[in-house]
């Protein structure tokens, strides 16, 4: 029971941090129809710019987060207005090939920039674990799913009580009604590309201290979003919130009861098993028949 209880606990800090990556991708997607393959880079971009304000620049680490993902809503805006913006009314496939192009740039930006040794982000927390009754936590992790659940609160706030949410999500609806009702939809675009850019950045300020940075980090976060969005069903945003929570624990459970080096793969397996039998993911919403 001691050992279920540790890794429900481990899987619940992960799960905060992959349910960003998965609402901001799904976001991107519903409102866009966009596959946001710069996703794991921009997850990439916020942990190196966590180690940069942290690290050398020497700044406070509460700060240099804050601005990290900051800096990662800059940059998701910067993409959408240079990239995507002229391929509006563009094929699909014609999208697809220049995001993808989008991340071998931005990864080899990144590995020219930063170098391929690994880079680690000093942390003010105690390296002494937390006892909570027989299971321990890290001070560093607490905070890690602290600020996700604080993060995931704000982005719902935003989405159900405010004006700009409630024009995200006709938009997400239908966008040729959204426009017609006054809504700008290359507005709408810009800042819906850049929060979920945002999202991805704060997932990877967040985890750099905890983990180790490097330029290919983002290629198993890339696909691990999209695992988490075909959980939940696509454009889903609850959905996409619970299955990165669904995805954390199955890689958990999985390292711990079977083995560790399948702590990945045991994830695609069930992403594999979702597909067979749920297509459209987990908590898609059911279609209306006659």
């Amino acid at each position: 029971m001691d050992q279920l209880l540790q890794h429900v606990l481990n899987a619940v800090v992960l799960g905060g941090t992959y349910a960003l990556l998965g609402i901001g991708l799904t976001l991107i997607f519903g409102v866009m129809k966009v596959a946001n393959f710069t996703h794991g880079e921009l997850y990439t971009f916020g942990a190196y710019m966590a180690y940069l304000l942290i690290g050398p620049l020497g700044l406070n680490f509460f700060l240099g987060l804050l601005i990290a993902v900051l800096l990662g809503v800059l940059l998701g805006a910067v993409i959408e207005y240079v990239l995507l913006r002229p391929l509006q009314g563009a094929h699909m496939d014609t999208v697809m090939l220049v995001m993808i192009g989008a991340w071998i740039a931005l990864q080899n930006l990144e590995l020219l920039t930063w170098g391929g040794v690994a880079k680690s982000v000093p942390q003010p927390f105690p390296t002494e674990p937390l006892v909570i009754g027989s299971v321990s936590v890290a001070p560093l992790r607490i905070f890690v799913l602290l600020a996700a659940l604080v993060l995931l609160a704000v982005f719902y706030l935003i989405l159900n009580r405010t004006k700009f949410g409630i024009a995200i999500r006709a938009t997400f609806q239908d966008p040729d009604v959204s426009s017609l009702m006054g809504v700008k939809i290359n507005q709408m675009f810009t800042l819906t590309f850049a929060i979920g850019s945002g999202l991805a950045a704060a997932a990877g300020a967040l985890l750099a201290p905890v983990f180790v940075v490097i330029p290919i980090m983002g290629d198993l976060v890339t696909l691990k979003a999209f695992a988490v969005v075909i959980l939940g069903g696509l454009g889903n945003i609850v959905g996409a919130t619970i299955g990165g929570f669904i995805l954390a624990l199955a890689e958990e459970f999985g390292a711990g009861y079977i083995d560790s080096g399948y702590r990945d793969a045991i994830g695609f397996i069930l992403i594999i098993l979702v597909l067979l039998l749920k297509p459209q993911g987990l908590f898609a919403p059911r279609e209306r028949t006659g």
